[in-house]
């Protein structure tokens, strides 16, 4: 977690949170409400969550695949993606924003995406930490509603004032998700760190990129 003293080190755009592309902070200005840093920021939070939908395909690990303007371009984008874009909506309106990471288990997914991974563990999962009224609070906009209700998880809400991470149980009293481990908050994404750990423990995961999750997601629903 960053120290009170870091918080202005993550104002600053980057060439994947890309805070001041046009894009970006058109989307920003016109998904913001209210007058108040925390009002804005929740505001933000579900319009990157909701219109902004969850693919878990979209593994383009290159500074442009992974900016905020290419996941406001596309309409689409996986939890880091998504991250980035809420950080970077942040930063435009000059919220200090960070990026955030954990490994998690039981992670919204398909059977079909599991088995080409070759476990339930996703590395490097992505959420924002949030600067608001003096304190670092995380926010998790990765899974758009309509996903969670096919699903039967609970759509994350969010406050501006309580972490928002996930539900350890979906809608059936079923675990949904597990925390396993905290790997730090930066200020931008350390894309060459997250490709070497994919490279490692996701050997093909080059392969996962340009399948439809949407409809891999229809299909294991509707069995």
């Amino acid at each position: 977690m960053f120290s009170n003293a870091d918080h202005l080190d993550c104002l600053a755009p980057t060439s994947i949170v890309d805070s001041t592309h046009p894009d970006v902070v058109a989307f920003a200005r016109s998904h913001s409400t209210g007058t108040t840093f925390l009002s804005k920021a929740v505001s933000l939070y579900y319009a990157v969550r909701d219109e902004i939908r969850y693919d878990a395909y979209d593994l383009d690990l290159t500074a442009r695949g992974l900016s905020a303007s290419r996941a406001i371009e596309t309409r689409g984008g996986w939890c880091v993606s998504k991250a980035v874009l809420l950080a970077a909506c942040c930063r435009a309106l000059d919220i200090p924003a960070a990026l955030g990471y954990a490994d998690v288990k039981n992670h919204l997914s398909t059977e079909r995406l599991r088995q080409a991974m070759g476990t339930d563990i996703f590395y490097w999962h992505g959420y924002t930490a949030i600067w608001l009224n003096d304190v670092w609070v995380k926010a998790t906009p990765a899974f758009n509603v309509e996903l969670c209700e096919k699903f039967r998880i609970r759509p994350l809400e969010f406050d501006g004032t309580s972490d928002s991470i996930y539900h350890s149980l979906d809608m059936d009293g079923r675990q949904h998700m597990e925390y396993l481990k905290y790997k730090g908050e930066y200020s931008d994404v350390p894309i060459e760190k997250i490709v070497e750990d994919f490279k490692e423990l996701y050997p093909n995961f080059r392969d996962l990129k340009d399948k439809d999750f949407d409809q891999e997601v229809d299909d294991e629903v509707s069995l």
